[in-house]
C-alpha cells in the first residue's frame, strides 16, 4: 500500500512531558523520525549532544530542527541578529545530528520583499558549508509568500541543491488552496510533508490562534487530505510524512497515549499496509 517506505514522523509540539519523554513516546509509538523544536533542546535536562545520544538509543532520526522565524527579508535593525541566530541554530543542529533546519517565510510586518531571495540564498550557502539542508515553508499568514507555489518560485530562483520545501496541509487548505499549488514541483524538492486537520476554518482574526492550539489529527476534520496524499503517491513522493498538530487537549494527555493515537491517525490517513487497530 501507499507510503509504506516513507519515514513517518511526529512533531514534538503535539506531545506533553519533558523532551526526553517525548522522544521515548515517539519511539514507543513506532515513529522513525521526530521534528524537534529549539524549545525542546532548551528544556532538555542535558546538552544537545546528550539529546543526540537519546535519539540514537531510540533509533530515531531528526526530520528537521526548527524553527528559524522571520529570517528572510528581516528589517535592517534585525538582520544581523537573525543571521547570528541562524548560525547558532545550525551549530546546534550539527550537535543534534540533524540534517535539515526549517525556516518559514517571514511573518514580520516590516519584512523586506526585495531581500527575501538574498537572505534565503545566504542561509542555504551557510547551511551547505555545514552539510545541512534548509526546508522553507509558506505559512498562511506569511507577509509576502503565503502559498506553496509562491515559496516554490523563490526556491526555484535560488536553485541550491540543499534548499527545498515544506508542504504543510494546514497552510494549503486553511486558505482554500488546492494541490494545484504543488504542480511543477519535483518530488525531491519537497523535503517533508506535514499533515493535520480542521473541522471548521477560522476567520482571519482567529487564524493564528487556531493554527497554534486547535489543529486536529488527520481524519478528525474536513480537510481534503486525500487529494494531497493521492497527488504525492501518484508522483512517487518518497520523503518523510508526518504530523504537525498543535492541539492543547492532546498535549495534556500522557505523551505515550498521545503518540500512539497520533500514529494510528497517521497510518489510517496514509493507507499504510502495516496499520492495525492494536495501536
Amino acid at each position: 500500500m501507499r507510503f509504506n517506505d516513507n519515514p513517518l514522523f511526529i512533531n514534538t509540539v503535539l506531545l506533553g512531558g519533558s523532551p526526553e519523554e517525548k522522544l521515548l513516546a515517539a519511539a514507543q509509538a513506532g515513529f522513525s523520525q521526530v521534528e524537534l523544536w529549539r524549545q525542546d533542546v532548551e528544556q532538555a535536562s542535558g546538552s544537545a549532544v546528550q539529546l543526540a545520544e537519546l535519539f540514537q538509543q531510540q533509533k530515531l532520526l531528526l526530520t528537521d530542527y526548527q524553527v528559524l522565524l522571520d529570517f528572510d527579508g528581516a528589517p535592517d535593525d534585525q538582520r544581523q541578529a537573525k543571521r547570528d541566530e541562524a548560525v547558532e541554530m545550525m551549530d546546534t543542529a550539527l550537535k543534534l545530528g540533524a540534517t535539515t533546519i526549517l525556516t518559514p517565510a517571514s511573518t514580520h510586518h516590516a519584512c523586506i520583499a526585495d531581500r527575501e531571495e538574498e537572505d534565503l540564498c545566504w542561509l542555504a550557502d551557510e547551511a551547505g558549508k555545514r552539510g545541512l539542508r534548509v526546508a522553507y515553508e509558506a505559512m498562511a499568514w506569511s507577509t509576502h509568500l503565503n502559498t506553496t507555489s509562491a515559496a516554490w518560485q523563490l526556491v526555484q530562483r535560488i536553485d541550491k541543491p540543499n534548499l527545498g520545501l515544506v508542504v504543510d496541509a494546514f497552510h494549503i487548505f486553511v486558505l482554500d488552496r488546492t494541490v494545484a499549488d504543488l504542480e511543477g514541483i519535483p518530488m525531491e524538492k519537497i523535503f517533508l510533508v506535514q499533515l493535520s486537520d480542521l473541522a471548521t476554518k477560522p476567520d482571519k482574526a482567529n487564524l493564528i490562534d487556531t493554527a497554534r492550539h486547535k489543529r486536529l489529527l488527520p481524519g478528525e476534520g474536513n480537510f481534503p487530505l486525500h487529494t494531497l496524499l493521492d497527488y504525492l503517491a501518484g508522483k512517487g513522493y518518497s520523503g518523510p510524512i508526518g504530523l504537525e498538530v498543535f492541539n492543547d487537549e492532546i498535549h495534556r494527555q500522557p505523551p505515550v497515549t498521545a503518540a500512539k493515537e497520533a500514529m494510528q491517525a497517521l497510518k489510517t490517513c496514509c493507507g499504510h499496509a502495516s496499520f492495525s487497530h492494536t495501536h
